[in-house]
């Protein structure tokens, strides 16, 4: 058995040791239950006050529609597709990073998208939904991408991906946020924490010294988005 990982393993350009940490993050990442380390965001407390300007308990929610709930299900299941390939992208760069230092923050960088992952698989059982049924699908394509780019390109090719990644997603929460139904302050939330994360995750990756990627490089990855995007709000 040790032989055959071996003979996986050098096919990878990984050690057996590397092919079982590369295993055990896929799965911890798909079949099991993500544990944020940080609380999930909450929308501001809606107040009621009193004429003599006394401060009440907070307010319910307003309540989501079924049809609200649908469409606010489909973009966190989209967000939550992003968050597998997050994990998937952030732990094959690790895996090739050759500087300690650069992979430390791109560890530390993979522990909050690992908040990311648990926030909006939460929010999906709130809204009695469920992630991608492709994700395994999602999670190869994004590790393949990650362990490549730093493989092949080294460092700050592999940062460049980092750049242009958390950068797309940004702009796609934008659009997340101007697309959630009103009501929906609890998915609103979680999704403009994500945002200001992933912006921090792209500054982190330009400071240590990310190459601008060619820009048929880039609308690439803006077509492969699309695509899983389109696929993941329904499968």
């Amino acid at each position: 058995m040790l032989l055959e990982y071996n003979k996986r393993a050098k096919l990878l350009g990984m050690n057996a040791d590397a092919l079982i940490l590369a295993a055990d993050s896929a799965l911890r990442t798909l079949f099991a239950t993500p544990r944020a380390s940080r609380a999930t965001p909450k929308p501001p407390n809606l107040l009621q006050h009193e004429a003599n300007g006394q401060m009440l308990a907070p307010l319910e929610p307003p309540a989501l529609t079924q049809a609200e709930m649908s469409l606010s299900a489909a973009l966190m299941r989209v967000n939550h597709v992003g968050e597998v390939c997050a994990q998937a992208l952030y732990t094959g760069q690790s895996m090739a990073c050759k500087d300690p230092a650069l992979r430390t923050k791109l560890d530390a960088a993979c522990r909050e998208e690992t908040d990311h992952l648990a926030w909006t698989q939460e929010r999906l059982e709130q809204l009695n939904s469920r992630p991608s049924l492709l994700n395994p699908l999602w999670y190869a394509g994004a590790f393949a991408i990650g362990y490549g780019a730093g493989k092949l390109g080294g460092d700050k090719l592999s940062l460049g991906f980092v750049v242009e990644t958390e950068n797309q997603v940004e702009a796609h929460l934008a659009e997340h946020m101007s697309q959630l139904p009103a009501n929906d302050l609890a998915s609103k939330a979680i999704v403009a924490q994500m945002k200001t994360d992933e912006a921090a995750h792209a500054r982190m990756a330009q400071k240590a010294g990310a190459v601008a990627l060619p820009e048929p490089v880039k609308r690439l990855m803006g077509a492969a988005a699309k695509v899983m995007t389109t696929v993941a709000q329904r499968i």
